[in-house]
């Protein structure tokens, strides 16, 4: 009889973002987290990018047995409305509270009809061969939780994303009594968090935040704008309650932050005075000192709330030089350029900027520095320990930490996205990678996007675009003149352009004897008339699009 379980991470391992981890034990899945990525600056018109799940397509005879939400962070959750449809067959998907109705309202914005098992932290789930705990931890969103998973080839503690805050704001702590009592019935494998594996020390609490916001709230003469990730639900009442402290009215903007915020007040997570909170329309009553605003767009997102404030977009709110505009959020990987941007925008109209490289007690990290990590490996005394959740750097800084505290070099492992590992009770074994690709997506459309269209697009953003529409008779032969559309040339190079590339093709493209049957054939070839005079004549290879009318 084989008893061996196999993990691959769909994404998540030597990557931030992305997040899905498979447990695999013969013929059954499960799956813990299944989060989004975010696009960086080489993917144009991007928005998100998802974890690719061919594996299941190829793997038909497998069964998902069902889905574990870790807490209600897009990197872990927020690629659910997109990979549901996708998996075959019947199983449920289980989260703590507040990550369950982030993502129940998600599901209903896309329609789909599944819904998300909040769970009872005292008791264990059954699904197939595994056997699932969720432990109540800190981060930097209320109900993140780890997990316990119990399997017959071995037990495996999945320690996605945490710190051991001992004053957590909501005054919900770790579950250190449940993490030492599941453990103390072994643990094969430790899967940790290891975003902080270069920091010495632990984590800041977030309750070291909570002055800072008042003190900073209190020296502001105008609006105080305060933005963050949507799902932070304790950074958002510590600027509740430094508004309450002030007497200043608060105001939500954004569609993410509002639902957030919805969600919170409805779990009881969040609560605020009805006489506290105004609507936009609200506040031009009031003079700018008496407002706080709650901005969605802490990561620079293009169209944000904050976004259309700092390009003086927005219709109710304009910046001042009395007002203060606080980020209490580190970027995500790969958006620092926006943010940074954004910032310049924002300090051009004369506010002021707070952020956590100017101010360190604005924002303080939700992942453990290296004492939470190593108080993590003492708790759960694991065989094996495998960091997960960070870059490389991250996973070398965790290696070495773990070496620190007595873990011998082979029973530290490293992986990469796609590398199968194989667990018996005392072995782990690298196995077999499978191949992986981003799979693309426009968040407005909400259609993935092809690894060509990214090259078309990069292509246009630096070469430019040259749309060439061409009415041929049945014989092949031009009825007008070639109606030419260039962007991405100088003024001077536009006409001389147009009228040498128009010259070309009439001189290249005579009629034929016989009727014309095949039109791609046309469009292919007016096409490679157009890209060699380009390349001839301007030494570039902007995009050409052909476009062929039959008259």
């Amino acid at each position: 009889m084989d008893n061996t379980l196999k993990y691959i991470s769909l994404g998540g391992v030597a990557n931030v973002t992305k997040n899905m981890h498979l447990y695999e034990y013969k013929n059954e899945i499960l799956i813990v987290d299944c989060g989004l990525g975010f696009a960086d600056e080489t993917m144009l018109g991007v928005d998100l990018v998802l974890p690719d799940t061919t594996y299941f397509t190829k793997n038909p005879n497998k069964k998902i047995v069902g889905i574990a939400i870790t807490h209600g962070h897009e990197d872990h959750m927020g690629a659910l409305p997109y990979i549901l449809p996708q998996l075959r067959g019947k199983f449920e998907i289980f989260a703590p509270p507040l990550a369950a109705a982030f993502a129940n309202e998600k599901l209903k914005e896309f329609g789909i009809s599944k819904k998300v098992v909040s769970i009872n932290y005292d008791k264990d789930i059954l699904l197939g061969n595994f056997l699932i705990s969720f432990i109540r931890i800190t981060h930097s969103v209320p109900d993140t939780s780890n997990i316990f998973i119990k399997t017959p080839a071995g037990n495996i503690y999945h320690g996605s994303d945490f710190k051991f805050d001992f004053t957590p704001y909501d005054g919900k702590k770790t579950d250190f009594s449940k993490i030492v009592r599941k453990t103390d019935e072994g643990v094969l494998c430790l899967m940790s968090d290891c975003l902080g594996s270069e920091r010495p020390g632990f984590t800041a609490s977030e309750h070291e935040i909570a002055e800072t916001i008042y003190e900073e709230m209190r020296a502001t003469s105008g609006k105080f704008i305060f933005t963050t990730y949507s799902s932070n639900i304790s950074r958002l009442n510590q600027a509740l309650d430094a508004a309450k402290s002030l007497n200043r009215k608060v105001c939500f903007v954004g569609r993410s932050l509002i639902k957030a915020m919805e969600v919170g007040v409805s779990l009881g997570y969040m609560k605020i005075d009805r006489d506290m909170e105004i609507d936009l329309k609200q506040i031009r009553n009031y003079n700018d000192k008496q407002v706080v605003l709650l901005v969605a767009g802490s990561q620079g997102q293009e169209g944000s709330a904050l976004s259309r404030i700092a390009n003086g977009d927005h219709r109710d709110i304009s910046l001042t030089s009395k007002d203060a505009v606080v980020f209490s959020s580190d970027p995500i990987p790969g958006n620092e350029e926006a943010i940074n941007a954004l910032i310049d925008d924002i300090a051009k109209l004369g506010a002021r900027v707070i952020y956590s490289d100017i101010s360190e007690q604005i924002h303080v990290s939700g992942h453990g520095s290296q004492n939470d990590l190593s108080l993590m490996m003492a708790l759960t005394r694991p065989n094996f320990v495998l960091p997960i959740g960070g870059t490389y750097k991250h996973m070398i800084a965790y290696k070495n930490l773990a070496i620190k505290n007595g873990f011998s070099e082979k029973n530290v492992l490293l992986a990469d996205d796609g590398q199968e590992i194989s667990f018996t009770k005392d072995s782990a074994r690298l196995g077999n990678k499978i191949h992986l690709q981003n799979v693309y997506v426009d968040q407005v459309s909400g259609e993935e996007v092809d690894t060509f269209v990214l090259r078309d697009r990069e292509k246009i953003s630096k070469e430019g675009v040259v749309i060439v529409l061409c009415e041929i008779d049945t014989y092949g032969g031009l009825v007008e003149r070639p109606n030419i559309i260039v962007r991405g040339f100088s003024g001077m190079e536009v006409n001389e352009l147009i009228n040498g590339l128009s010259a070309e093709i009439r001189n290249n493209l005579k009629p034929k004897k016989n009727k014309v049957t095949d039109w791609t054939y046309m469009r292919r070839t007016i096409g490679n008339i157009a890209e060699k005079f380009l390349v001839k004549k301007l030494k570039r290879r902007p995009l050409v699009l052909p476009v062929v009318i039959e008259v």
